[in-house]
């Protein structure tokens, strides 16, 4: 078998007719392509597989499996690999009733050259983003890789995975310092997951949170009768962590007596409920963050000396975003994919120009903020890309007349099914077209009218 996987620009051409598949072979490959012909669509099948990093170019009559038979065997190889027919003009119907069925699109014969390079050059993008997105997907879905949860590759991204894979497993307590939206309790809870406490509990607790009535309880837990309103024993955060990690964000604000308290935990590994009498041993491994400068609360009198160096047996820093802005596409395209999963919708299409647009802003709550972009932009009602419509994005990559129009007519199709709501019918009425042909343009510019609908938010 042909190497059919590098690079992505590989067309697998199926034509019974020698010389038209000729013809067309000469025309892709003088734009670059590398063309694979057969005359048959038994022939290809075996090089079809989802690994395929390219696109098929078929016939629709031939002998034998024909192009619609051919359409379903590819579906359910990959349903997403982009298949173009070539039809008769007798054919159109049929055609039109391939593209609902999956067909990336048809190209009615005779073929011209511009067009089949312009169909083919926007399906091998297509191709090549979903490919993309696939292998992006899977390495978010091994959540045993270090990489795939802390993400970046800035100099300070990856010596912090190094600090994280050099003493996850050491039983020590850590403080880890860094600024709002930085992701802490996110790296507090790689930590856990990479120690040999990983089958244990990882509690979290932000002592900014509470109130300082309730704090004292949630931390170290009550007997019966310690204040009014305990009518039963409660175990506290600290015990039930017991054999795992005490994560405690927000460390800055922990009441003073209470920071005694902890002081005491830490250092003797015993803990007193409220109102109780019995000292309970307590095997945790404690890891605090903070997003000022302990020291600094120190000299002011706002937190304990003597539990800032019981902590700070090791520390890590997590870099703010606008100091790895180099980190903000790979980020972004982790969060976008996240975000459609999460929300049942389709994955918006991102270009350079997004992506430029996002590291110039100022980011002050870091990758928190930067999430929350990527949810608005997936259901539709981000105002930061407001100036990037579908097509305008598009149109911005490419140059020619045939693709600018393009880019205008997909934005005119965008525009009618957004007023509509989705509904395809008023679309088509909008735009004074058949609903079929509305169908089979949105088919070609990858438009789905789930995008359209209108959303619990807007």
């Amino acid at each position: 078998m042909k190497n059919l996987t590098n690079p992505c620009n590989t067309v697998i051409l199926i034509e019974d007719e020698e010389d038209v598949r000729e013809a067309a072979r000469l025309t892709l490959e003088l734009e670059g392509y590398s063309v694979h012909t057969y005359s048959s669509a038994d022939k290809a099948l075996p090089h079809i597989s989802e690994v395929l990093t390219g696109i098929v170019v078929s016939d629709v009559r031939m002998p034998g499996t024909d192009g619609l038979e051919l359409l379903q065997k590819i579906i359910s190889i990959d349903s997403e690999l982009p298949v173009i027919l070539v039809t008769g003009h007798g054919d159109i119907e049929m055609a039109l009733q391939a593209v609902r069925h999956g067909a990336w699109d048809f190209i009615e014969k005779p073929v011209p050259p511009d067009r089949l390079i312009d169909e083919v050059s926007r399906a091998i993008k297509s191709r090549q983003l979903e490919l993309e997105n696939r292998a992006l997907r899977q390495q978010l879905d091994d959540k045993q890789q270090l990489d795939n949860q802390i993400i970046g590759s800035c100099p300070a991204m990856v010596a912090l995975r190094n600090q994280v894979r050099n003493i996850a497993d050491a039983d020590v307590d850590i403080l880890i310092h860094g600024e709002t939206g930085t992701g802490k309790e996110l790296l507090a809870s790689s930590l856990h997951q990479f120690s040999k406490r990983a089958d244990k509990e990882f509690v979290a607790l932000n002592c900014g949170a509470l109130p300082e009535s309730v704090i004292e309880s949630e931390l170290f837990g009550h007997e019966a009768g310690a204040f009014t309103g305990a009518n039963k024993r409660r175990i506290g955060k600290i015990e039930f962590a017991q054999g795992g990690t005490l994560f405690l964000d927000e460390l800055e604000s922990m009441p003073m007596h209470l920071q005694i308290r902890m002081l005491r935990v830490l250092q003797e590994r015993k803990l007193e409920r409220l109102g109780g009498n019995t000292s309970i041993p307590v095997d945790i491994r404690v890891i605090a963050a903070t997003k000022c400068d302990l020291l600094e609360a120190a000299s002011r009198g706002e937190f304990r000396e003597d539990l800032y160096y019981r902590l700070n047996v090791a520390t890590l820093h997590i870099p703010p975003l606008r100091e790895r802005a180099d980190d903000i596409p790979l980020l972004f395209r982790a969060f976008v994919l996240a975000s459609a999963t999460k929300f049942g919708r389709q994955e918006p299409e991102l270009n350079p120009q997004h992506f430029d647009l996002l590291q110039q802003q100022e980011w002050r709550g870091n990758v928190r903020e930067l999430q929350h972009e990527a949810e608005r932009l997936v259901l539709g009602i981000s105002t930061l890309f407001s100036q990037f419509t579908p097509a305008a994005a598009f149109c911005q990559e490419q140059s020619t007349l045939p693709e600018q129009l393009a880019s205008y007519e997909r934005k005119l199709l965008s525009e009618a099914l957004q007023k509509s709501g989705g509904k395809v019918q008023e679309a088509a009425e909008l735009l004074g077209i058949p609903r079929k042909k509305l169908y089979l343009r949105m088919q070609k510019f990858d438009l789905h009218k789930e995008q359209f609908y209108p959303t619990e938010s807007a």
